[in-house]
């Protein structure tokens, strides 16, 4: 159909299925296989997963060959720390941008991988607005949203005894296996 679509591949329910019989381990190979899709998706978009000059975002999505929405979760803008922001907004000419994207990872990470209270990062966020004279989040300028993302990433870890992690590999390990996870969820 002429349409743009993104590089990308898929992790299969059989793997999804080992991973929750393994008790949360990824099956045999899968980790390898998966560092081998990132690297044909990183040579396709010519980017590279961490890369702090021109950063390749992913997002780990779940399906179902019917849709269930709501019933699965999604991590976005994953590939994002406090070196591929910078990246992000030399990229496209856009701080704003950039950070806004790193703040909704960080709460997005925060929430479906970490387990971090949803409503804890939301009133944090609330009150960033509320403190900025804020009503709506494009309200907030660039430096609003690195200090919220500074004060979420400290959120998470006073509530997971961890920092936020930075590693961009450790982040797409650990999205994948909440992603898996989130099969088991409400």
């Amino acid at each position: 159909a002429g349409l743009p679509v993104p590089p990308g591949f898929t992790i299969t329910t059989a793997a999804c299925n080992a991973f929750q019989q393994a008790g949360g381990d990824f099956p045999a190979g899968l980790w390898e296989q998966t560092l081998a899709a990132l690297k044909h998706i990183e040579h396709a978009s010519a980017r590279k997963l961490g890369d702090a000059s021109d950063p390749l975002l992913v997002s780990v999505r779940s399906g179902a060959r019917e849709s269930m929405p709501g019933m699965m979760d999604t991590v976005l803008n994953l590939g994002l720390n406090d070196e591929t922001v910078q990246g992000l907004a030399r990229q496209t000419n856009n701080e704003r941008f950039a950070w806004d994207a790193y703040r909704r990872f960080v709460q997005m990470f925060g929430r479906i991988v970490l387990d971090v209270a949803g409503d804890k990062l939301d009133q944090l966020f609330d009150a960033a607005k509320k403190a900025a004279g804020a009503t709506q989040d494009t309200d907030l300028n660039a430096d609003h949203l690195r200090a919220v993302t500074q004060q979420i990433k400290e959120l998470v870890q006073r509530e997971t005894g961890n920092p936020f992690p930075t590693d961009v590999l450790q982040q797409l390990e650990l999205a994948i296996k909440a992603v898996f996870s989130s099969w088991m969820g409400r």
